[in-house]
């Protein structure tokens, strides 16, 4: 059962696709064949996390051999609890807490998993070239990748972020990053730039033959990368799993799952898990101030040619999201051709119009809300009053959505909110937002929130006061491709 491209002309097997992260001609690699497969789903209900990550892996990535080991060697002893995501209860609706991980960030699930993915797909293909990973991230990735990548031994990662554009606490994450194999950059520009001068200069080197003898080929950990989205699969089958432990359903009742967004590739994870048998009903694209999917959901436009905004919830500050380009290939049926104009239409007019038959497909799932920063701001407050419940900025606006969601749709199926980091993380908004004095220094803030909370600090987090800045340079997109070459060369 092949990958293939989502531009039509390239496919492969479950192992190149992670090894090349995207394909030749700038698609991104899928497999409606495999999505479409049988999957035994009532089965892994109710199984150890680590056993249903095995199973559902290999059903996505079929090619690999020893999952149940990769997967052993991806996450025992990495995260704070042995089922890796904990659901718990907050108010009337359910959080699926994706931050336990070693970086405090959902991208741990999948992060742990990729490094293993390629160490695996390199040595059943005979491959003996270096894995460069060539990354953007918008703030949690980057980190998440760098850890998981970390002195693994025939890779390198080179991690862009934009300038400005993430928390302090991001930012330090990142640059006090340690590593034999790491390397590390700020790019003067928002997300968006960034995350395309990075695929630029990712077809670019690789189509001109940059990295001729230099025994090196890139790859990605970003979502484009089957091998980073495949793993955030389980995780929703590990929150239906737990609501049925906890007797709020039995195995066949529909659930509801509400994922802020940005890149929408945790919301499209939800879709690959309905669409191998998961009963979800309907999957809540939750927007910040720049809301641009949930307005395509709306609208069927999807127009970036609008007003870019810096919120407090920074890796949702993006207008080209691109996994919306696999759905995008599902829902028209598998046409590559339609796919190919709309993304070339982005790409130089900036905007590009799905037609009626591809936004009812789409919609049968997927529905959006939007949150303003105002409206995060306050969520967070009143989550931590009303339900003794700290947030990050991110999933306030998932719990705002949530809400908003509920009073449309005022039935009994069960809601699951997507918590995608640890408030931690944005100690900044979290302490104004639960009416503590701003203090200047993110540290000091992290502790008055502790204090005030009692809620633990992760540990990787209160270490990083005392962590060496081991990176700080700062470029041009303009620069990127001779940034990496350079870094390569040295």
């Amino acid at each position: 059962m092949d990958y293939i491209s989502t531009r039509g002309n390239y496919s492969c097997n479950s192992l190149q696709a992670v090894l090349k992260g995207i394909a030749p001609d700038g698609g991104l690699f899928i497999s409606p064949e495999i999505l479409d497969s049988p999957f035994d789903w009532k089965s892994v209900l109710g199984l150890p996390t680590l056993e249903m990550a095995e199973k559902i892996l290999s059903h996505l990535l079929p090619d690999f051999t020893g999952m149940s080991d990769l997967v052993k060697r991806a996450y025992t002893g990495k995260f704070e609890t042995e089922d890796l995501t904990p659901t718990v209860r907050v108010g009337g609706m359910y959080v699926l807490e994706l931050f336990r991980g070693p970086t405090s960030a959902f991208k741990d699930v999948a992060l742990s998993m990729l490094p293993q993915l390629i160490t695996s797909a390199k040595k059943q293909s005979g491959a003996s070239d270096e894995t460069v990973i060539l990354t953007a991230t918008s703030g949690d990735t980057g980190k998440s990748a760098m850890e998981g990548f970390r002195d693994v031994p025939g890779t390198r990662i080179i991690v862009f972020y934009p300038h400005g554009g993430v928390s302090p606490i991001q930012k330090a994450q990142m640059a006090t990053q340690e590593g034999r194999n790491v390397k590390v950059c700020a790019v003067r520009g928002n997300f968006d730039d960034c995350q395309t001068a990075v695929k630029q200069a990712f077809s670019k080197i690789n189509s001109s033959g940059m990295l001729q003898g230099m025994n090196k080929t890139l790859s990605s950990a970003n979502s484009i990368n089957i091998g980073r989205l495949a793993p955030q699969v389980v995780y929703y089958f590990k929150a239906y799993s737990d609501l049925i432990g906890y007797g709020r359903i039995k195995a066949g009742d529909e659930v509801d799952f509400v994922v802020p967004s940005g890149n929408f590739g945790d919301i499209l994870a939800g879709y690959f898990a309905k669409l191998i048998g998961l009963p979800v009903r309907r999957l809540v694209c939750a927007s910040n101030e720049n809301r641009v999917l949930s307005d395509f959901l709306h609208t069927g436009v999807y127009d970036k040619r609008r007003p870019f905004y810096r919120t407090s919830s920074p890796s949702m500050d993006i207008l080209v999201s691109s996994n919306l380009e696999r759905l995008l290939f599902l829902a028209s049926g598998c046409d590559s051709a339609k796919v190919s104009s709309w993304m070339k239409d982005l790409q130089t007019e900036g905007v590009f119009t799905a037609d009626d038959r591809t936004m009812e497909n789409i919609r049968r799932t997927f529905c959006g809300y939007c949150c303003t920063e105002e409206e995060t701001i306050r969520t967070i407050g009143e989550t931590y009053r009303k339900d003794a419940y700290l947030c990050d900025p991110h999933t306030a606006v998932g719990i705002k959505a949530a809400g908003d969601y509920k009073a449309d749709n005022p039935d009994d199926v069960p809601v699951i909110v997507l918590s995608t980091a640890s408030p931690y993380k944005f100690p900044d908004p979290v302490s104004r937002a639960i009416g503590l004095k701003a203090e200047n220094d993110e540290f000091t803030q992290i502790d008055a929130i502790r204090d005030a909370t009692k809620v633990p600090v992760p540990a990787a987090l209160s270490s990083l006061r005392e962590k060496k800045v081991l990176h700080d340079d700062v470029i041009d997109r303009e620069e990127i491709i001779g940034y990496v070459l350079k870094a390569l060369e040295n």
